[in-house]
């Protein structure tokens, strides 16, 4: 699992693009040094942006990014994920009162996950992807 990246302002596709930069490229090897990176994003605008998506082309012999139709939440795991993590902040005692408390109730329950964690929502992406096209009638669509 990548690190935790505080953001606090809107995100931009300038700002996405920094942390692209700074972080997703000099990440993704040291998690995957099996050659088996592959890079999953969302459809928002930042992430579409030309800059972002520029950024991207220019490092796809870097690591594979891992392409979806727009408007399919019933792929994106980071939904889960961003659930997961809220869960485990709200069970905290004492609770978060201030901003720094929640960040770093986050940060600490970000790094308390399991090694495996994130396999379990990765393995279910066939699933999820065969039930999306079961239920948006089949690939013709794409």
């Amino acid at each position: 699992m990548g690190p935790l990246i505080l953001l606090e302002t809107t995100l931009t596709g300038d700002r996405y693009l920094s942390i692209l930069s700074d972080h997703l490229h000099s990440f993704m090897p040291i998690m995957h040094s099996d050659g088996l990176e592959q890079f999953q994003q969302d459809n928002a605008t930042p992430h579409a942006s030309r800059v972002a998506t520029k950024w991207l082309q220019k490092h796809s012999s870097d690591f594979r990014h891992f392409h979806w139709p727009p408007k399919s939440p019933e792929m994106n795991i980071i939904e889960d994920i961003r659930d997961a993590l809220l869960h485990a902040v709200e069970k905290r005692s004492p609770p978060p009162r201030t901003p720094m408390d929640l960040l770093t109730a986050l940060q600490d329950s970000w790094c308390e996950f399991l090694p495996g964690y994130l396999q379990i929502p990765v393995e279910s992406m066939p699933r999820r992807f065969a039930s999306l096209m079961r239920a948006r009638g089949g690939l013709a669509r794409y």
